[in-house]
């Protein structure tokens, strides 16, 4: 059984970029946390910050549920996210809890500054989580630095509207009504979706785009990934192995 952590920045961001995945891996018995570095309390428009941050990790422990995944919350103020130690030590530590083989976690570049500053965090706390002399909590030491993965951006585009490419995908077709399941649980951010981007129907926006990204493989739906490889981080494909013949490769 191979541990899989799924942390990005907001309830919802992993059910859009990479819950078809992980219904996969938990299908075959994999262990899978999702993690959200915020409550994502900023996303609502007639709740205030502590009754949204309820609600919306309600939303999230229901999503993961519906695959069987445990689901935690780091409690940093959503638009708050920032590369700073307090920070990465409260990531770290949740690293050190879920004792993750593989991390998945929010593209280096993407629309949303959380998203931005989470993929750093995460990136350095894979690095961080084996160092005993890095105090955080209570919990273990991790044996040694995860495989580290990277999510698409939202929409696969950049702040400069350049396309971000996807080294493989994953084949989301079989998964992709659980992945809708999931997202659906994230009903309160349907009329701040609207609002703030623009959005009619938030589902089918996600839809939308695992459909494009889909065309770029040669399937109908497709979830994708670039592997962090940078020494010492390790190069092996584990995950790419772990889906089996739902790899996409260009």
């Amino acid at each position: 059984m191979t541990r899989i952590l799924a942390i990005h920045a907001h309830p919802d961001d992993v059910e859009n970029l990479c819950a078809g995945t992980l219904a996969l891996l938990g299908g075959q018995g994999h262990s899978i946390a999702i993690a959200t570095v915020t409550a994502g309390d900023c996303g609502a428009l007639d709740t205030d910050n502590a009754t949204t941050a309820r609600i919306r990790k309600g939303e999230a422990a229901a999503a993961a549920k519906l695959i069987g995944a445990e689901y935690m919350c780091l409690d940093v103020p959503d638009l708050s996210v920032f590369v700073d130690d307090a920070t990465r030590r409260r990531v770290t530590e949740a690293l050190r809890v879920a004792q993750p083989d593989i991390v998945i976690t929010a593209s280096p570049v993407d629309y949303h500054p959380d998203h931005e500053a989470t993929s750093a965090l995460v990136r350095d706390a894979c690095f961080a989580a084996p160092v005993p002399n890095y105090k955080t909590g209570s919990a273990q030491v991790l044996a040694g630095i995860p495989h580290l993965y990277f999510c698409d951006p939202i929409a696969g585009r950049d702040r400069g509207n350049n396309k971000v490419m996807a080294e493989f995908a994953v084949d989301a077709a079989p998964f992709f009504e659980k992945k809708k399941e999931m997202l659906r649980q994230h009903k309160s951010q349907a009329a701040w979706e609207a609002k703030q981007h623009g959005l009619d129907d938030y589902v089918e926006a996600m839809a939308d785009w695992t459909k494009r990204r889909g065309r770029h493989f040669g399937v109908g739906y497709a979830e994708g990934f670039r592997q962090y490889r940078t020494h010492p981080y390790p190069a092996s494909p584990l995950l790419q192995e772990l889906v089996g013949n739902a790899l996409l490769t260009p």
